[in-house]
C-alpha cells in the first residue's frame, strides 16, 4: 500500500482484521515481522517510535489525569527541555486552532469527551509529525459529538495538510472523511479506492457487503441469457442484468442490490412486509422475498403494516453480480 503525501486514508474492516495492528506497526508499538515501512523515502523499520516522525491519537485519549490540558499538550516539548515560555506559546497556538482557548488550565476530568479528544489531537499536532495515526478516536463519543468531531478533524487535515491514517468501524466516518478507503480482511487488503469507487464498484462480495449501511442484499442463483440477460434466484426471483460476459448462460452467481436501489410500487417482485422503520427522511422496510429477507430504503413515507404486500423493481445498472465460487465481481 502506498499513501500519497497529504492524503487522509481510512482503514476499515471487521474486528480482528489487522487495522489497529497495522497502525501500531507503523507507530513502532508492534514489531514488524516481514516487509518494510518507509516515510518520505526513509525506511523506519528499526527506528524507535520517537524517531519515526509519527504521532498517534488513541481511542482512550491516554491523557495524564494529574496534568492540565496545556501540560498534556506540551508534555513532549517539556521532555525535550524546550523553554517553558516557548512551550506555552506553542500550546496556546494549538489550543486556539482546536477551540480549547480558556480550557487549557483544566484537568482532564473537568473536560467533556470531545474536549479531551481535542487535547489528545493537540498533543499530536505539537509534535509536527510527518504522519498522523488515529486509532478509532471518536468511538467513545456520543452520536452528535462524533459528527462534530468528524467535521473538525476533516477541516484540521485540510488546514495542516499532514498525511493521516485513520482507523474506524464507522461506515459514515469512512465515507465522509476519506480521500481513500482501504478495506481489510484477515490481514489482507481486499480493495482500496475513493469512497464512491468502493461503493459503486466493489471488487468482490466481501467489499460489497462491508461498505454501505444498511448492508447490500444478496441473492443466490444463476445467469439466464435469452433475448436479454437476467439473474434468476434459487427461489425464482428475476432481475434484469445490464451486461454479462459471453457464454454466461447458466453460470452460478450471487446477485447484490443495495437497499436504496429498489424502486417501490412497480416491477415484478412481490414482497411481504416484516418491519417498517421510519427515520424521518427515509423509510427502512424489511420484507420477505421468496426465501430471502430483504432490506429496502425508500424516500417515500410508507403507510403500511407488517403482513401487507408491496411490489418493487430495480434498474439493471444497479445490480451487482459476483462469481458464486470466488466472490469476484462480474464483469
Amino acid at each position: 500500500m502506498t499513501i500519497a503525501d497529504g492524503e487522509l486514508v481510512t482503514l476499515v474492516g471487521p474486528s480482528g482484521c489487522g487495522k489497529s495492528t497495522l497502525l501500531k506497526i507503523i507507530a513502532g508499538i508492534e514489531e514488524l515481522t516481514d516487509g518494510a515501512i518507509a516515510i518520505n523515502g526513509r525506511l523506519i523499520n528499526g527506528l524507535a517510535p520517537k524517531d519515526r516522525g509519527v504521532a498517534m491519537v488513541f481511542q482512550s485519549y491516554a491523557l495524564y489525569p494529574h496534568m492540565s490540558a496545556a501540560q498534556n499538550i506540551g508534555f513532549a516539548l517539556q521532555m525535550q527541555r524546550v523553554p517553558p515560555a516557548e512551550i506555552r506559546t506553542r500550546v496556546e497556538e494549538v489550543g486556539d486552532v482546536l477551540g480549547l482557548t480558556g480550557m487549557l488550565d483544566r484537568l482532564p476530568r473537568q473536560l467533556s469527551g470531545g474536549q479531551r479528544q481535542r487535547v489528545a489531537i493537540g498533543r499530536a499536532i505539537l509534535k509536527e509529525p510527518d504522519v498522523f495515526l488515529f486509532d478509532e478516536p471518536l468511538s467513545n463519543l456520543d452520536a452528535a459529538l462524533r459528527v462534530q468531531m468528524r467535521s473538525e478533524i476533516k477541516q484540521l487535515h485540510r488546514r495542516l495538510g499532514t498525511t493521516t491514517i485513520f482507523v474506524t468501524h464507522d461506515q459514515i466516518e469512512a465515507m465522509t472523511m476519506s480521500d481513500r478507503i482501504v478495506v481489510m480482511n484477515a490481514g489482507v487488503i481486499e480493495q482500496e479506492g475513493t469512497p464512491l469507487e468502493l461503493y459503486d464498484r466493489p471488487h468482490n462480495r466481501f467489499v460489497a457487503g462491508f461498505i454501505g449501511s444498511p448492508a447490500m442484499n444478496f441473492f443466490s442463483g444463476r445467469i439466464q441469457v435469452r433475448d436479454m440477460a437476467h439473474f434468476v434466484s434459487d427461489g425464482g426471483i428475476t432481475f434484469p442484468l445490464h451486461k454479462v460476459p459471453r457464454n454466461s448462460d447458466g453460470r452460478p452467481v450471487t446477485c447484490g442490490i443495495r437497499p436504496e436501489h429498489f424502486e417501490l410500487g412497480r416491477g415484478n417482485v412481490d414482497a411481504e412486509i416484516l418491519e417498517i422503520e421510519p427515520t424521518g427522511s427515509e423509510t427502512h422496510v424489511l420484507a420477505r422475498v421468496g426465501d430471502h429477507d430483504v432490506m429496502g430504503v425508500f424516500r417515500e413515507r410508507i403507510s403500511a403494516a407488517p403482513g401487507e404486500k408491496i411490489r418493487f423493481a430495480t434498474y439493471s445498472s444497479r445490480v451487482h453480480v459476483f462469481d458464486k465460487e470466488t466472490g469476484r465481481r462480474i464483469p
